[in-house]
């Protein structure tokens, strides 16, 4: 009987156990029944609400799409405007020139008239001479008979008494004729000036010192810098620029005051990724392509000037720096432009006077050759050019003519005096020129200037707008040691010679190159 009631109790203990797992299990799937109902719920409502943002969004971008397209419009059609109003002012300026040029035919004619009143008055005083003559005579013979003197006494007399008189006339007629004289001269002067102004409108040209050029992609930024910055350093060094390297997408920049160095820089950074191999080596050979590349180019850029301004038999030298002023500029003026504007100039003027034409073109086309020559050539521009004009052949008035159009040799020729006047009114005329880049390349150049009298100095190049100088000095005459007193002294010396605003970061580079062949 025990046993009995002891089995039961067991066996009922078993089924609560069983019944009761099978209700928690029950009740568990029932929960997670609800839980994935409640999550699917969840899921659309997500979806629901990213559609509505993804609706807002590009409903919100194409609102701002349009806003920008409208601004655009609006400020396409300003420029519309503004470049009506333009050739409304050109048509009124031309209107203008017009009638000043119908004005200046008019004083033509007066001049004419005035010089048709000269001869005539020239022959009234012609006729009064000989009155005065017959005049002279008759009162000889009176002055004779009353006062019982011989007839050469008062022949004396009288021309004493006469010439007097005559004196008195002629400098009250000489006065006269130079004021008209003047007054013609003036008006003949402004005329020649105004019509060779008139004949050439040259166009504007401003330099600036920074170029950028674009990449393919960013990756190149890094090559460019190389390993531990060794490609970077190399271009800039062999190059003679600034290369700046920032955040801006697939551009770098280029910076130097001497934009013939930022060009062969910008030709070398092309070959560099069209080739895409960047190391010191290959930065070395496409910069020697590049700068005869630029030779080529600076010496058709000559020929070209040469043929616009109908000249020929200039040596190919001559022809090389009259193509280099295309990458020279003086208060922002491009130098290229300006000896074509002075030719042009120069040849209108000797036309107008029955001088050469040819031979002013020429001369004003090479007046500022001498700007291109290096630093360490001594004396102005002009007293190298000339020296230049001269060793090439050039005619000896064609050379005077150079030397003299800053004063640097006394002006002896009408051609000397044109050539001056022509660069006057070629660099005077408005938006031509601004004084201050001038300044500033001036100041750039002063500093390579002093930093290049010390010695084992190679290189120096003035970067960042002047607030920086890398001096490259030869590694067999200037230690280690000595680069950081040659620093200090480069400073002292620009402190002493200079001023400027701010402060001027002197670099020394001595490096050591070594190359072998493996054959």
């Amino acid at each position: 009987m025990d046993l009995t009631v002891v089995f039961a109790s067991l066996l009922f203990a078993i089924l609560g156990a069983a019944v009761g797992f099978f209700v928690r299990h029950k009740m568990v799937q029932a929960e997670n029944k609800e839980r994935e109902s409640k999550g699917d719920e969840i899921i659309e409502k997500a979806k629901v609400k990213a559609q509505e943002i993804s609706y807002n969004a590009r409903k919100e971008a194409k609102q701002i799409a349009k806003e920008e397209r409208d601004a655009l419009d609006k400020e396409l059609q300003k420029r519309r405007e503004e470049i009506k109003n333009q050739e409304k002012g050109i048509t009124a300026k031309e209107a203008k020139l017009d009638t000043k040029l119908e004005l200046q035919e008019k004083e033509i004619e007066k001049i004419k008239a005035k010089e048709v009143e000269l001869t005539e008055a020239k022959a009234r005083v012609e006729k009064e001479v000989e009155r005065y003559k017959l005049r002279q005579s008759e009162i000889s013979m009176k002055l004779s008979e009353v006062a019982g003197l011989t007839r050469e006494q008062a022949k004396l007399e009288l021309m004493k008494t006469m010439e007097e008189e005559a004196k008195v006339d002629f400098a009250k007629d000489l006065v006269r004729l130079e004021e008209e004289a003047k007054e013609d001269a003036e008006a003949r002067a402004k005329r020649i000036v105004g019509i060779a102004i008139q004949r050439f409108a040259g166009e504007y040209v401003a330099e600036r010192t920074i170029g950028t050029v674009e990449l393919p992609s960013d990756d190149v930024k890094g090559r460019l810098i190389g390993r531990e910055g060794r490609n970077i350093r190399a271009f800039e060094q062999i190059c003679g620029v600034d290369l700046i390297i920032d955040d801006t997408p697939e551009v770098v920049v280029i910076s130097s005051f001497n934009v013939v160095r930022r060009e062969i820089a910008r030709l070398t950074i092309q070959k560099l990724i069209a080739d895409g191999r960047i190391h010191p080596a290959k930065i070395e050979e496409f910069h020697d392509k590049s700068r005869i590349e630029m030779e080529k180019q600076m010496l058709s850029l000559g020929e070209k000037a040469q043929m616009e301004i109908g000249v020929h038999g200039i040596h190919p030298e001559i022809l090389k720096l009259v193509g280099a002023l295309n990458w020279r500029t003086s208060y922002t003026q491009n130098q290229y432009q300006h000896a074509l504007e002075a030719a042009f100039i120069c040849g209108s003027m000797a036309s107008e006077l029955g001088l050469n034409v040819k031979q002013a073109r020429r001369a004003g086309l090479l007046h500022d050759i001498g700007k291109v020559i290096d630093a360490s050539a001594e004396g102005s521009h002009a007293v190298v050019g000339a020296d230049l004009a001269k060793k090439y052949g050039e005619s000896p008035d064609i050379v005077h003519a150079i030397r003299a159009h800053h004063d640097d040799e006394k002006p002896e020729s009408i051609l000397a005096h044109l050539v001056t006047a022509a660069d006057a009114l070629s660099g005077a005329r408005p938006g031509a020129r601004k004084a201050m880049m001038e300044s500033y390349v001036s100041r750039l150049t002063d500093i390579e200037d002093i930093v290049n009298t010390f010695e084992g100095v190679s290189k120096t190049y003035a970067i960042s707008g002047g607030r920086e100088v890398r001096v490259f000095v030869e590694n067999d005459q200037v230690s280690d040691e000595q680069t950081v007193m040659l620093s200090r002294d480069i400073a002292k010396k620009i402190e002493e010679e200079m001023s400027y605003p701010g402060t001027i970061k002197v670099t020394v580079v001595r490096e050591t190159k070594a190359v072998g062949v493996a054959k």
